[in-house]
């Protein structure tokens, strides 16, 4: 037990102590923070944009319908010839032209509508445009046919369907997104925590094999206690930076948010315009102080400790296997495959259908049970599924543990030669 706090205490203190490590721990903030800031300053230019359409309407039965809107402006050039049009609104470098021809039906003219532009215009920009040109064919359509617009409109029903779970409690409609939000938070965190500081533990594992340091250090201590010493001295680092990570981003972010005075402008005027109901909104913050907020934290801290475990003996092994980081490529992809399983599996099966038998398999599974049981437990998961996953989790922890422990004692020692499958496995007999 000494031994092993010695090189626990040895590992962490290097981690910490590398000028690398300072650097990222500090510099690591800044950046996202920068990032941040870009993609706030780039929307509200992309929001701020103004497009003006010219628009060459042969029926004349369009245009007036086209409403002008906070960053789009409608221009009548219908009394000008079609390639005029075009020429004026390509010297003005104005958004694009809608050309709108006249038709025998409204199928004729639908089906030769065009919009020439200099470059492509987006797809919802298009999408918008078509929905209002369609809704104004099919109004003349009604009223053509004799139907009275205006007992279409009375007679339209809204329906706002009030969510309520069987105890009575309402729920808002973004309750799923909310669970999914933190879901997929908690398994992504955790996911980029074992492959940052898993392959932490091997590159660590094949500097000391090279340097051939380890040959005086296994003369010390047993081969267990050194793998084990290494990948709790850089999960502790690990944990340290992410820490410092939390507390400088949060710091940094709130201080360039209070000087440059960045607000989320898109976001204030999408709900403006959409005119959210504040009752929607309390409903949401309901939801977000319903969630199991303890079963997640502690359920997170468990599923980690099983996850980095299991993945960091596999780095450790990996990296007493080899001689150099080059020859550890024939062995990630099979290591990291099950994380970016379980996070596919998270997002498009655990969202769709929580306790659907895909989501439900695949949380039980060790090599992606971290990450898809804890997107699973926002949704609600009873305490024996959470059991039988944990089960599970730690005796494959174990286990992998003892494979891991039997190949890094055979491989720390091995030189000059790239290990195969097949000797891996023979280096577990012995």
């Amino acid at each position: 037990m000494r031994n092993l706090k010695l090189i626990i205490k040895r590992e962490y203190l290097a981690r910490v102590r590398n000028k690398t490590f300072v650097v990222m721990t500090f510099l690591s903030p800044v950046i996202m923070v920068g990032m941040i800031m870009l993609i706030a300053y780039l929307t509200s230019l992309n929001n701020d944009e103004e497009k003006i359409i010219g628009v060459h309407d042969v029926t004349n039965m369009v245009f007036d319908e086209l409403q002008d809107q906070k960053n789009t402006v409608y221009l009548n050039f219908s009394d000008l010839e079609l390639n005029t049009a075009i020429d004026s609104v390509d010297k003005r470098e104005y958004y694009g032209l809608l050309y709108i021809p006249a038709g025998k039906t409204d199928e004729e003219i639908a089906s030769h509508i065009e919009f020439f532009a200099q470059e492509a215009p987006s797809n919802f920009f298009l999408s918008d445009l078509e929905q209002k040109i369609s809704n104004v064919l099919t109004d003349r359509k009604l009223e053509s046919t004799g139907v009275n617009l205006a007992t279409i409109d009375n007679a339209k029903a809204k329906v706002n369907i009030k969510m309520e779970n069987f105890s009575g409690e309402a729920t808002s409609k973004m309750a799923s997104y909310v669970k999914m939000f933190f879901g997929g938070a908690a398994g992504y965190l955790l996911m980029m925590f074992i492959i940052i500081y898993g392959n932490m533990v091997m590159r660590s594992v094949i500097e000391e094999k090279t340097n051939r340091i380890i040959e005086i250090i296994i003369s010390s201590v047993k081969p267990i206690q050194l793998m084990l010493g290494k990948i709790l001295g850089t999960s502790f680092a690990g944990i340290t930076q992410f820490v410092i990570w939390i507390i400088f981003g949060s710091i940094l972010l709130f201080s360039v948010t209070a000087i440059f005075g960045i607000e989320s402008t898109s976001i204030q005027g999408e709900a403006a315009a959409n005119s959210v109901n504040p009752d929607e909104i309390q409903l949401l913050v309901n939801d977000v102080l319903q969630l199991p907020l303890a079963s997640i934290i502690v359920a997170f801290l468990v599923y980690f400790i099983g996850g980095y475990f299991l993945y960091s003996s596999i780095y450790a092994a990996i990296g007493a296997a080899v001689d150099s980081e080059t020859d550890t490529q024939q062995f990630m992809f099979p290591v990291i495959l099950p994380l970016m399983l379980g996070i596919y599996v998270g997002f498009f099966s655990v969202v769709e259908n929580p306790h659907g038998i895909v989501a439900t398999i695949f949380s039980y599974i060790p090599l992606t049970s971290p990450i898809v049981m804890l997107m699973r437990i926002p949704f609600g998961v009873a305490w024996w599924e959470v059991l039988i996953s944990l089960g599970i989790l730690f005796a494959s922890v174990f286990l992998v543990i003892w494979m891991a422990a039997k190949i890094y004692r055979v491989g720390i020692l091995m030189y000059g030669k790239k290990p195969t499958y097949k000797e891996l496995f023979k280096w577990l007999k012995y």
